[in-house]
């Protein structure tokens, strides 16, 4: 709902809001915790297409304008009229805060503020949300800043249902795409470890090999199979891959079996695992992140 001009307010506001307290400020806006804030005239209307309409015929002059009702609390409206006005913002708390503060912004057709909060979206604190992130990033048609949450998307299983909140608020053409981009590390990865290109994990890949300590006896493969596909499994959960190759990988019982196994006739490792997990390693290097 856009603001509105109303000639007159439900009530007098309690208090004016200390940052905006200037009497010769001859604008009266107020929040829907009826707090008062007076912003000067020209100041709104360089920075709003919305009030560059709605004041276009008023003159300047103290008190003489109807104040204006605003139906964004206090917290939302006071960030964003400091950023409209030059002022110092206090640290956001949370990304639903600059989420009120864009809608307001966007309602307003307020550049400054927009610009503003695309400088800091990417801070630390909000890419802790990646999805909130790019749910709002993709809105907006910010193209970098959408990549960047995206990538920090990649620790996240999309199908777990703590995420269906945020994954509603995503356009459709950008969550298909993040969806894509998941499935694509998933798949790119055990193409990779199958061998496909990087012509790696050779012993374990080929239709036959055979044990290089006897020079003769044939490889039993299946526990690097069962180690790939729990890997995939987890590259399907998790498809930034971290997990991989870590402390917890070496705990899955297909990891154990796979580097115990051995030449059923002389006793010799069927896999060297340094420079197994190395491969795997260089495979998930080469992942797309976007």
């Amino acid at each position: 709902m856009q603001p509105s001009l109303l000639r007159t307010p439900e009530k007098e506001p309690r208090a004016c809001h200390p940052q905006f307290g200037l009497q010769e400020a001859d604008i009266i806006l107020i929040s829907s915790n009826d707090t008062a804030y007076r912003v000067p005239h020209f100041t709104l209307r360089n920075t709003s297409g919305f009030f560059r309409n709605h004041l276009s015929g008023y003159s300047a002059g103290v008190d003489t304008h109807p104040p204006i009702e605003i139906a964004e609390s206090d917290k939302v409206l006071s960030k964003v009229l400091c950023m409209i006005c030059g002022l110092h913002t206090d640290n956001w708390e949370s990304i639903d805060e600059v989420d009120d503060a864009l809608a307001l912004a966007q309602k307003w057709d307020a550049p400054g503020p927009l610009s503003t909060i695309r400088g800091a979206i990417t801070a630390p604190m909000f890419l802790a949300d990646p999805l909130r992130l790019y749910a709002i990033a993709a809105k907006l048609g910010w193209d970098e800043e959408t990549r960047i949450a995206a990538a920090q998307t990649l620790s996240l299983n999309l199908y777990d249902e703590e995420h269906r909140s945020n994954l509603e608020r995503i356009p459709s053409r950008s969550l298909m795409a993040l969806f894509r981009l998941h499935r694509k590390r998933r798949d790119e990865f055990k193409r990779l470890v199958d061998g496909d290109s990087l012509n790696l994990f050779e012993a374990g890949n080929g239709p036959k090999s055979f044990c290089i300590g006897c020079a003769g006896e044939e490889v039993d493969n299946h526990t690097w199979r069962e180690l790939k596909a729990r890997m995939f499994m987890e590259m399907d959960r998790r498809p930034l891959g971290d997990t991989l190759c870590g402390l917890e990988m070496e705990e899955w019982p297909e990891s154990i079996a796979c580097w115990e196994a051995k030449c059923g006739k002389c006793g010799r490792l069927n896999y060297n695992k340094l420079i197994t997990l190395r491969d795997i390693r260089q495979c998930i290097s080469k992942l797309p992140v976007f």
